[in-house]
């Protein structure tokens, strides 16, 4: 029988030989590159920490002992080991499969869950913490990418790790990669660690232990070769780390599982916060996903051999593509515009311009906040910062986009990407929320194209306006409308209509403009005396106010469709301004629900689980036409 067949638990990694443990190894990594290569997945991430999972599982005791990830994406592993090698885990990231992050509802052993980065420190420090208050004596081990040291909670965490426990292991997985290559100081400094004085550092406790365990001799020779080679091996400034009270050793081989085991048994007794660091290959065991780390960061169904996609290339552009061949045009006219991605530039498409206008081109890192501030302060000299954010990361520099930008009037323009659905991703990466929590802020101006030429229209727009202007647009293939030459302006707050009708006004923006004209074609035959107008509302804020109220009193009832939360979404918005005007007209409105929404294969199968397919919708409205005639 394989081995992974037999681990049933952690318990289970315990019993085996270190030759058995590398042999797990590999049949872990060949299991996650055929799900992967079907699924698509973040593969690189995982193939990068198998031997660093199963070491954690060899030494720890989950779920008494507490293993927090950071982002979690990388947690494939650790499902394998704890009981969830199924069916289920076929199914990856895919309707009634395992989802593709470390989930508090899907399993005991998955302490804390995450979909963003940055959040592994604070919540194991949290966890720590409550332990000590308790009394408890189980171990809480935090996995931190590097990449993760550039977001602002992570150092916000650093400074409070000394005051708040005296136990917490950290594990710094460094692997210089976050999606795209690692940019900045830290990722300078994380180099800086492995190629000078304090390479493999070891005092007199480390040594003490290394000689007390199997192997230890190999390793201490290594590490005495090393302080051998150097002058100032131990010095004061050894490391950023202790500074904050962070015990730091390493640098160690994230792919060797005997001497993972013995640094992370030493690190289980350390009686003071102690960090390990982990230099870890990205992609590891997959030729393709070495070859080309970035794609393969996070990948869609792959064939092993080639890594060529297995489903043909899109015809028509994907969303994101025309945002970014856009910039790049309106940058050539105007060298005042900028680019500035979070470490992104791949999946926002901020590579074009990063390729064509490299001056014009900002990666602050994985630092969303940074990110919006820093437009701010490049739009008070006078530059037009474009912010190309995915709409659930942006959710994080809330704060800023209020107080920074937006209070202060300042030119600066949002490309929100994945706004609406991430179907594969699931509840993390959702883009739902964003119209509700940018329409309460005061000067927002909030759009959504209903094609691609639309999209083009509104980033020209957005980058001309003066003052803070957010175009939102979903994953994936766009519809195949041409573009035009030249982008046009778009008056601010008007909304387009596409179809006159009177009995019923259909009010649909974005994506759900083509819902409208599916309705409106059903409606029209199931009641041929019927009238129905189809509205492209085109902002979310403001809204066309006038148009509004001129229809309402004339209409039977308005049908708002939105790819978006119906709480405090665009209906919401629909609805407020009746009231404000005094109009009694009623309003269906058509979104998400107020829930979180699961993972699943495919956008059509989770609007149809949520009553968002056509035939659903039209159930909806015909019903409540049945109400009102």
């Amino acid at each position: 029988m394989p081995l992974l067949e037999a681990i049933k638990s952690p318990t289970d990694i315990k019993e085996l030989t270190p030759e058995q443990l590398q042999a797990l190894a590999g049949e872990i990594r060949e299991r996650i590159i055929r799900v992967t290569s079907e699924n698509g997945g973040h593969i690189g991430p995982n193939l990068g920490v198998v031997e660093l999972t199963i070491a954690l599982h060899r030494i720890f005791d989950t779920p008494r002992d507490s293993f927090v990830f950071d982002v979690s994406h990388q947690g494939y592993i650790h499902k394998l080991l704890t009981g969830r090698n199924d069916a289920r885990f076929d199914k990856l990231r895919q309707t009634s499969g395992y989802c593709g992050f470390f989930n508090r509802d899907e399993s005991p052993h998955d302490a804390f869950g995450a979909g963003h980065a940055g959040t592994a420190l604070s919540a194991a420090l949290g966890l720590a913490a409550a332990r000590d208050l308790r009394g408890g004596s189980e171990h809480v081990v935090a996995l931190l990418g590097d990449a993760s040291l550039t977001c602002g909670i992570t150092l916000e965490a650093l400074n409070n790790i000394s005051s708040s426990t005296k136990r917490l292991i950290v594990v710094l997985n460094d692997n210089e990669w976050a999606i795209d290559k690692n940019v900045g100081a830290i990722a300078d400094y994380l180099n800086h660690l492995i190629t000078t004085s304090i390479y493999n550092r070891a005092n007199q406790e480390v040594e003490q232990f290394l000689r007390s365990v199997p192997g230890g001799g190999r390793l201490l020779a290594l590490s005495s070769r090393v302080k051998r080679d150097t002058k100032d091996f131990i010095t004061p400034q050894a490391s950023l780390f202790e500074k904050f009270k962070l015990r730091y050793i390493g640098p160690v081989d994230g792919h060797n599982i005997e001497q993972l085991c013995n640094y992370l048994e030493f690190c289980k007794r350390s009686t003071v916060p102690i960090l390990l660091h982990v230099r870890t290959i990205k992609g590891k065991g997959c030729d393709v996903a070495l070859r080309d780390p970035e794609k393969f960061h996070g990948s869609s169904p792959f064939q092993i051999s080639t890594g060529a996609p297995k489903t043909a290339a899109a015809i028509t552009p994907t969303w994101q593509d025309v945002f970014g061949k856009t910039l790049v045009k309106c940058a050539h006219s105007d060298p005042r515009i900028l680019g500035i991605t979070a470490a992104m530039p791949s999946g926002t498409s901020l590579s074009f311009l990063k390729q064509e206008l490299p001056k014009q081109y900002f990666d602050v890192g994985i630092a969303e906040e940074h990110a919006v501030v820093f437009a701010a302060g490049l739009a008070a000299k006078g530059y037009k910062p474009v912010c190309a954010i995915y709409s659930s990361f942006l959710q994080r520099a809330f704060d800023m986009v209020f107080h920074d930008v937006c209070l202060q009037n300042l030119d600066v323009t949002f490309c929100l990407d994945r706004a609406g659905l991430s179907p594969n991703d699931g509840a993390t990466h959702h883009g739902l929320f964003d119209i509700a929590y940018l329409r309460c802020i005061p000067r927002t101006v909030i759009m959504q194209p209903k094609d691609e030429d639309e999209l083009a229209d509104m980033v020209h727009t957005a980058i001309d306006y003066n003052g803070p202007a957010f175009v939102r647009y979903p994953r994936g293939p766009a519809c195949g409308a041409p573009l035009k030459d030249t982008p046009a302006l778009i008056p601010i707050g008007r909304a387009e209509v596409l179809k006159r009708g009177k009995d019923v006004q259909l009010w649909a923006l974005g994506s759900m403009v083509a819902d409208a004209h599916i309705l409106a074609q059903r409606l029209e035959k199931e009641y041929p005396k019927l009238t129905v107008g189809i509205v492209n509302a085109r902002f979310a804020k403001p809204l066309d106010a006038a148009l509004l109220t001129t229809q309402a009193p004339h209409a039977r009832f308005i049908v708002t469709l939105e790819d978006h939360a119906l709480s405090g979404g665009f209906g919401s918005a629909i609805i407020e301004t009746l009231q404000d005007a005094h109009l009694p007209t009623p309003v269906e409105r058509i979104g998400w629900p107020d829930k979180f929404i699961e993972h699943g294969t495919t956008q059509e199968q989770l609007r149809s689980a949520h009553a968002l397919s056509p035939e659903a919708i039209h159930s909806r409205v015909s019903a409540r036409l049945a109400t009102l005639s």
